[in-house]
């Protein structure tokens, strides 16, 4: 087809999209959307999985970077990050439907109704009864289809969506795919197939993970940097031209690495709490000043001590503000700590050095 005459630029938030976002989509650019993984289970073996060796088949859940160990931490998470809305992972939820019914319910009674919910599913244990026991809590499902790792599941992956269809209402039904460039053709021919059982496709740029690192470095190339797939969004951009000039009536999003880190993540940390005397970038870390006690003396006598702060007690510390800093600074007694840090609940620092 030629596409000559059509062009299309990215958006504010670095993707690509035609009639619109997704009702879910809408949320997570904003950093609105908790991330909620259910478990790592799963019986599908996509070769293009983007799951962390940490989490591949593991049974732990979390909450954006805090593990759940009870619901407690669920309702901690949500409050810590100011979130509006979630979006249920894994693995695939069907294989813990119980866990994931739990944990729904729980942020629809806790947060109200309007905590819009979305869920991604692969289509390989998706039935009717599921899906009506997921409709309780769920706003909005989207299907991972199986055609692209085995072509005879074409017909089974449209059965489901279909099913989807009936019990979510086509507003709320949707399909997400990884954009493999190699195989756009077949990505396009089953958006054509599922048109009128769907409202919206979302694509997402490949990625390069832990678990798929061998079968891509040997199949694909990547582009400068690293870790995202030459030509995934080139094919991206193909499929979104050919739905326009089809006339398909499609909320078509091709999300991008970029619009993952510039936006959606930065989002997301702008949002946290942080604690006292904290101070934000605008890329959403934190900056920090700190005293750290001694190998043997104890946190409160330290804060005795300098008479100021507040005790950090998840990493040992004092937090203080610039002026006590300048303080402590002249005396020459205490070692004062700059770092740089996530908001988030593993609190992972990116710079860390001594204010001398």
């Amino acid at each position: 087809m030629n596409n000559k005459k059509i062009s299309l630029n990215k958006n504010k938030y670095f993707s690509y999209c035609i009639n619109g976002f997704a009702e879910g989509c809408k949320y997570c650019v904003k950093g609105e959307k908790l991330v909620l993984f259910i478990n790592g289970k799963c019986k599908t073996n996509c070769w293009y999985c983007s799951l962390s060796n940490e989490r591949k088949k593991q049974e732990q859940s979390f909450a954006n970077e805090r593990e759940i160990k009870d619901i407690k931490d669920l309702f901690e998470e949500v409050k810590q990050s100011k979130s509006t809305s979630a979006g249920i992972t894994g693995g695939d939820p069907l294989l813990s439907i119980k866990k994931t019914m739990k944990y729904c319910k729980f942020l629809k009674e806790k947060f109200g109704k309007n905590f819009h919910i979305h869920i991604y599913l692969s289509t390989k244990f998706v039935n009717k009864k599921n899906l009506k026991k997921l409709s309780k809590y769920i706003d909005e499902v989207r299907f991972h289809p199986l055609f692209l790792i085995n072509k005879n599941e074409t017909n089974k992956d449209l059965e489901k969506i279909r099913l989807g269809k009936e019990i979510f209402g086509v507003e709320n039904n949707g399909i997400e795919l990884p954009m493999i460039p190699n195989q756009k053709e077949e990505i396009l021919s089953f958006i054509k197939k599922c048109k009128n059982d769907v409202s919206f496709v979302n694509l997402n740029e490949f990625e390069l993970s832990e678990t798929n690192f061998n079968f891509v470095t040997k199949n694909y190339k990547l582009n400068q940097g690293g870790y995202v797939i030459s030509d995934s969004i080139n094919a991206g951009i193909w499929i979104l031209k050919n739905i326009i000039k089809e006339k398909i009536n499609l909320k078509v999003h091709l999300c991008t690495a970029e619009l993952k880190n510039k936006t959606q993540f930065v989002n997301r940390l702008k949002r946290y709490n942080v604690l006292p005397y904290g101070k934000k970038t605008k890329e959403g870390t934190v900056i920090y000043l700190s005293v750290y006690p001694e190998k043997d003396k104890k946190i409160k006598k330290l804060k005795k001590e300098i008479h100021s702060g507040f005790i950090d007690y998840k990493k040992n510390r004092i937090l203080i503000d610039n002026k006590t800093a300048l303080k402590l600074l002249k005396i020459k007694k205490y070692k004062i700590i700059r770092t740089e840090e996530f908001p988030t609940y593993d609190r992972l620092e990116v710079e860390k050095e001594e204010i001398k």
